[in-house]
This record gives structure tokens, sequence and C-alpha cells, in this order.
């Protein structure tokens, strides 16, 4: 049930990261409340809050995203990919949510934006991940037991010789 359970937050995350991604790279899923999306949208959101240099940043961040999201799908570097993301999202706290506090503006109150909130849930999956890895239903978790199979295999031929 474990590795079920590993899946499922692998396959949630990677919906909300792939998503993201998308709009940051490509300006996918644009529209109220996350913007037109594309580089050049996402460059000079970066430039406003502070990040520079903004138009490499947006590239790697949403590099980061969209691959970092398929990468969770298939469970591949599962670790190194969480704790990838939950860097980015820590400074996307610290540089845009932070100064709105905790709560998202569930309200929608004009000249407010989101909290921290959403963002603290996304880097308790992360670690969560990276602290467990993929799990059994994963490249990882496939990779570990072929590993562990040949660590066996070999060790029984040490005995015998």
């Amino acid at each position: 049930m474990v590795g079920l359970g590993l899946l499922v937050l692998r396959l949630a995350l990677a919906v909300v990261f792939v998503a993201h991604g998308g709009n940051k790279l490509f300006g996918l899923f644009g529209g109220p409340g996350i913007g037109p999306g594309g580089l050049s949208s996402t460059a000079a959101f970066f430039g406003a809050v502070g990040l520079n240099p903004p138009f490499i940043l947006a590239v790697l961040d949403g590099v980061l995203e969209l691959a970092g999201g398929l990468l969770l799908a298939v469970g591949f570097l599962t670790r190194w990919v969480s704790l990838a993301l939950a860097v980015s999202i820590g400074v996307a706290i610290w540089k845009v949510h932070l100064q709105w506090g905790f709560f998202l503006n569930w309200m929608g109150a004009p000249g407010r934006g989101q909290g921290m909130e959403f963002s603290i849930v996304l880097i308790a999956a992360l670690a969560c991940l990276g602290l467990a890895g993929g799990g059994d239903a994963s490249v990882d978790g496939i990779n570990q037991r072929s590993a562990d199979r040949e660590a066996a295999g070999r060790a029984r031929l040490r005995g015998k010789i």
C-alpha cells in the first residue's frame, strides 16, 4: 500500500508541476488566476519580484517544473527532483508569497496576492518523496530492485568460492 500511496502522490505533484511549467514556458493553461504565461510574461514577473536575470531564471524554472513533473510521473531521480522543486518553491515563498501571509486569497480580494499555504503543502509533499523515494511503482524502484538482486547474486557467488 505504501507504494500505491507514493504513486498517487507522485502523479498528483506531476500534474501540478507539468501544468505550471507548461504555463511558464509556453503559456499553456493561461487565463484568469494564472495569467497569460509564456516566457516573456514569466520573465517580466520574475523581474518585478526581484529575481535576476529574469529571462534565464524563467527558462530554468519553467524547464525544472515541466521536466521535474514528468520525472516525478515516472518516478525517475525522484529524490533529486523533489529537492530541486522544493528549493524552487522555497524561493517562490520568499519572493512572492511571504508578504501575503499564510492563507490563499480565497475571496479574490483585489490587490492581495496568494499566501504561502499551498506552497507549504507542496514542499511537504516533495519532502515526503525526497525521504521515501519514488516507491515500488517507479523507475527508481525498479532500478533499486535490480541492484538489490545483483548484489544478492554477487554475495551468493562470494559465499560459494
